[in-house]
């Protein structure tokens, strides 16, 4: 382990280990996205639309990168983003991300589409926040948020972009499906990825069972694995904000937002209740060629200045995190590359690549001669565009 350790110096060295390690269809559902890409793409482009503006001979001696948003301090302004299926590429991952999470001192999303039991993960980190998928009628709707306060979640995350499901071929072309269908060519991949399918597969099905669709409902859900059956894909088309005012009514805690891109949707939210907005396009998921978060986060966050603004999408390096922050978001959660490290080498691997987040974050700040995220503002960056202009 120690030598894996050694050989992954930035998040961007674990996409390439995890390839190698996940089978194709299980690989290929975390990394792409949706029709050509052009939004996954986007996002990690977008940080290069921006450079930063630093100040010298600042007394850097004492920087802290720590942050609080809903009264609760954070060790550093980025989290763990939702990722669905973690158990699927990682054993136990939702676990291992909950508890690295947990003791790194970072917030972290448990996803609606998770193969573990919500309150199993509530159980071992009580301060995570949990993503929630709507279900197609109230009844159902009700069920689910009565069933997450009882495990003791108090940040609940609404995810709003998945009217409809996204066009994947990207998924059928790498041999996804949800559940996965037994085929030749899977058993061909299971045998072809022996660490996965022995470390992860059949470690998880020989302890613990079949995986399955634990968290979309207040019940159980589909199989991970099935010839014949379908995961229940209950229409969301009809939701609309009445839905949300609902959900305020009903949940105690906090309420945030995701999948938000226009300021009008962000001032609506706050307006009916939201304490938090979550600003993305679904990690280039659903709608292709949708603008990234970074692009329209200071239009949201000057439209709703008094909660606090995340966003996801793109983030590879602790400079992307403080771009961000002098944007004005609060959190930055970071998806893809802790999955890859979760699936690759489990919590040691992950508590490795939050820590090299970490450390960039706190080099970059003191480059830039600031002493903590709040104090980073627009002033500390330059757009290319604004550049070019100049000349």
């Amino acid at each position: 382990m120690m030598t894996k350790l050694r050989k992954v110096l930035c998040l961007d060295d674990l996409e390439e280990a995890a390839r190698r390690h996940l089978p194709k269809p299980v690989y290929g559902y975390i990394s792409t996205g949706t029709e050509d890409q052009i939004s996954l793409k986007t996002n990690r482009a977008a940080f290069n639309d921006f450079r930063f503006l630093t100040r010298i001979l600042v007394d850097v001696s004492k920087v802290s990168q720590s942050v609080t948003v809903f009264g609760q301090e954070y060790a550093s302004p980025f989290g763990l983003a939702p990722v669905g299926l973690s158990a699927l590429a990682a054993y136990r991952g939702d676990l291992v991300m909950a508890n690295a999470a947990k003791a790194s001192q970072i917030p972290m999303i448990v996803s609606g589409s998770s193969l573990i039991r919500l309150e199993t993960i509530a159980q071992s980190h009580p301060g995570a926040w949990f993503q929630a998928y709507l279900p197609g009628d109230l009844r159902q709707i009700d069920a689910l948020i009565e069933r997450i306060d009882r495990a003791g979640f108090s940040t609940l995350v609404i995810t709003a972009d998945t009217p409809v499901a996204g066009n994947r071929q990207n998924h059928t072309r790498a041999g996804f499906s949800a559940p996965l269908r037994p085929t030749l060519s899977l058993a061909w991949q299971g045998l072809t990825h022996p660490s996965w399918t022995l470390g992860t597969f059949m470690k998880t099905l020989l302890l613990h069972g079949m995986l399955h669709f634990e968290n979309n409902y207040a019940t159980r859900g589909a199989p991970i694995l099935s010839r014949n059956v379908q995961r229940d894909f209950s229409d969301r088309g009809h939701l609309d904000w009445s839905h949300f005012e609902h959900i305020r009514k009903l949940w105690r805690g906090n309420l945030v937002l995701k999948g938000v891109l226009h300021p009008d949707d962000a001032r609506r939210a706050r307006d009916v209740g939201a304490n938090g907005i979550i600003v993305s396009n679904h990690g280039g998921r659903q709608l292709d060629g949708a603008v990234s978060a970074l692009h329209m986060l200071p239009r949201i966050v000057r439209a709703c200045p008094e909660i606090p603004i995340m966003l996801d999408g793109g983030f590879r390096r602790g400079a992307d995190v403080l771009k961000a922050v002098a944007l004005g978001a609060r959190l930055a959660f970071v998806g893809r590359p802790f999955i890859y490290a979760a699936a690759v080498g489990g919590s040691p691997m992950l508590t490795h690549a939050i820590g090299l987040l970490r450390s960039e974050i706190a080099r970059n700040l003191a480059m830039l001669g600031v002493k903590s995220p709040a104090e980073l503002t627009p002033s500390q960056l330059v757009q290319i565009r604004d550049l070019v202009a100049e000349q």
